[in-house]
């Protein structure tokens, strides 16, 4: 699918505001309301576009502390078994396999440090963890929900 200039700005103006409407975005964007319609549909209809989603800020919520784990694996485990592990811990917002000595990282977020703890244990208990190396986020210096430029 061929994504111009138009679409990268609508993208955008989503990422930023999910819930701007098609007016608004075509006041941004040069186009009427029923343009930036058709555009959205085709974005999500080739899969651009996935979903739209609430940002919730995770300390509002009670899970202020987190970290982010580097997994090490035994033998040939792969993406899909680590995936299928990491799902089952509710502390995982967001894993990735990565280059380097570690065979995945893993982002976790929890209510305070006992309970950051408790989830570091369930997750090297794995049975193919052979070890970990964490770092724990002191404070969050940029955070994006997209992907691609900036609509400032």
């Amino acid at each position: 699918m061929q994504i111009d200039a138009v679409d990268q700005r609508i993208i955008a103006l989503l990422v930023a505001d999910a819930r701007a409407s098609y007016a608004d975005i075509g006041s941004r964007v040069s186009l009427s309301a029923p343009a930036v319609k058709r555009r959205v549909d085709r974005l999500r209809a080739a899969g651009v576009i996935r979903g739209f989603t609430t940002v919730v800020d995770p300390a509002a919520v009670g899970w202020a502390t987190e970290a982010f784990v580097e997994l090490f694996c035994a033998g040939r485990t792969t993406p899909a078994q680590i995936g299928a592990a990491v799902r089952r811990h509710p502390e995982v917002v967001g894993a990735y396999t990565v280059s380097g000595e570690a065979d995945a990282l893993v982002h976790l977020r929890a209510a305070d440090i006992a309970h950051l703890e408790e989830a570091l244990e369930r997750l090297r208990a794995e049975s193919f963890v052979t070890s970990s190396r964490s770092t724990i986020v002191l404070s969050r210096l940029v955070e994006s929900p997209g992907v691609g430029p900036s609509t400032r």
